[in-house]
């Protein structure tokens, strides 16, 4: 089973794990990118990457601040060798530990209906449909998306 670390936004390991995920989506959504404010460095306060027995990435997952007490999964992406094998849970799993750690006990995040592995792996672990939230409300490019949140408590 692979393991969890922690990294930095701009180690170039997740930059290629989020290259790929940007990547993924935009032949997805025929060429769409993402909608709302991207994350940064200025603004991720979590990365968690998922790293086979032979220390090969094959998954990584980020938080977003939003407000007190909540924050915002990013870039969850598993390579597509390595899906299948509970990498997307290990480290949705890890990340709401993160958040828990922080004193973040409310999740959200937005995907689309163009990623049914997204929204099963979601729903699947207790995230409930919700309105949109913080920049994406209003935003014309997040008209389709789908908006999620998790009490953890």
């Amino acid at each position: 089973m692979p393991s969890l670390s922690p990294a930095a936004w701009d180690d170039p390991v997740v930059q290629q794990l989020t290259t790929a995920q940007q990547d993924e989506l935009r032949t997805r959504y025929e060429g769409k990118g993402e909608p709302g404010v991207h994350p940064s460095a200025d603004d991720v306060a979590v990365v968690l990457v998922a790293r086979d027995d032979d220390g090969s990435p094959v998954g990584c997952g980020a938080l977003r601040a939003l407000e007190p007490g909540a924050a915002e999964v990013k870039r969850m992406y598993v390579v597509p060798a390595a899906r299948g094998r509970g990498v997307s849970r290990l480290v949705l799993a890890g990340l709401e530990a993160e958040a828990l750690a922080r004193g973040w006990t409310t999740l959200r995040l937005e995907t689309g209906p163009r990623q049914p592995e997204a929204i099963g792996l979601y729903t699947a672990a207790g995230y409930v449909p919700v309105g949109a939230f913080g920049h994406y409300v209003g935003d014309q490019d997040a008209t389709h998306s789908l908006f999620f949140a998790r009490d953890l408590t």
